[in-house]
């Protein structure tokens, strides 16, 4: 069982509810659907990534289905030509087979489910819509093997129309709590996202809105070379598009760090946001911190006293996330 799993049966269900609705610039029915899952948690979109996308199959030049994966048919009919990608290549060439791929983007829901940072739930939902993407068998440069066939290096490609409406797909849901100490026991990269979320609490920014208001958390599973599942967990922010790259100079100091931090707080819409962003990106550079801690040594109080106690402590043990 996967380590994001929650309730099996619910989550079957509520996969097929998903997939079945037509995507929305909204996604109010989604939304709809989601806050069914367990009472006092609403949902909320919180961002998307996109820029993907995944390989697809083939289809005949009017639109007839030939196979949904590429790579699978491609298998097949080398198998059944003997092995022989020449003899493959020669019964294809004509045929004006067309592969397509999968553009995708991922959106990102987010139900804060209890005051802790970590007490919140992350589902995570697919966008893909199917294009065209190049012919089967580029006749100027003919495949040497199934490699060539299924990833070209510089295919041909066409201008990508749409062959199929956009879709869903249920890629998961995630109990943050669970997973934030199960990612920790896991890896122990993982632990600075633990100390991050108990910093949070005694921060000022705790008192200015859940954790998941501002940030998601993006999972990555694989196994390590003993074949045991191990998970990477990193901090994405919900205003980074909005942000800009801390205006850093060996000088600033006093008056003027006390101006700059204020300002990238303001723009983050919450206090101690660029501890936040020093900790877990590259926006608010660990110069910032050091700087900042020279600053308290010189008796500069611009700081409230917690935020104080975490630049020292992350000055005596640098972390991130």
């Amino acid at each position: 069982m996967s380590i994001y799993a929650l309730d099996e049966s619910m989550l079957y269900n509520l996969a097929g509810e998903i997939e079945a609705l037509p995507p929305r610039p909204h996604h109010s029915a989604l939304l709809e659907a989601a806050n069914c899952i367990r009472p006092g948690c609403a949902f909320r979109y919180a961002l998307n990534r996109g820029g993907w996308y995944r390989p697809g199959g083939i289809i005949r030049p009017d639109g007839g289905r030939v196979a949904d994966s590429l790579e699978t048919w491609a298998k097949a009919e080398l198998q059944i030509c003997g092995g022989d990608m020449h003899e493959l290549v020669e019964r294809y060439a004509g045929s004006g087979l067309l592969v397509t791929r999968h553009i995708g983007r991922t959106h990102y829901f987010v139900a804060a489910c209890g005051p802790a940072p970590a007490d919140f739930l992350q589902l995570e939902v697919e966008e893909l819509q199917e294009v065209l993407d190049r012919q089967l068998v580029d006749a100027g440069k003919p495949p040497e093997d199934l490699q060539e066939l299924t990833e070209p290096i510089l295919p041909e490609t066409l201008e990508a129309q749409a062959v199929a409406a956009p879709r869903y797909r249920f890629r998961r849901l995630i109990d943050m709590r669970q997973t934030v100490a199960r990612a920790a026991a896991s890896d122990a990269r993982n632990a600075g996202l633990s100390r991050l979320l108990s910093e949070w609490t005694h921060s000022s920014a705790a008192a200015r809105g859940h954790f998941s208001d501002h940030w998601i958390v993006a999972l990555r599973e694989h196994q390590d070379r003993y074949r045991n599942p191990v998970v990477s967990a990193s901090l994405v922010s919900r205003h980074a598009r909005e942000l800009k790259p801390f205006q850093w100079n060996p000088d600033l100091a006093g008056v003027e760090m006390c101006a700059q931090l204020q300002a990238f707080d303001r723009a983050a819409g919450y206090a101690s946001a660029w501890y936040a962003h020093l900790v877990a990106g590259t926006i608010a550079p660990p110069k910032v911190a050091y700087a900042v801690a020279r600053d308290l040594d010189a008796g500069f109080s611009y700081l409230p006293d917690t935020e104080a106690v975490l630049i020292r402590n992350w000055v005596a043990a640098p972390y991130s996330v």
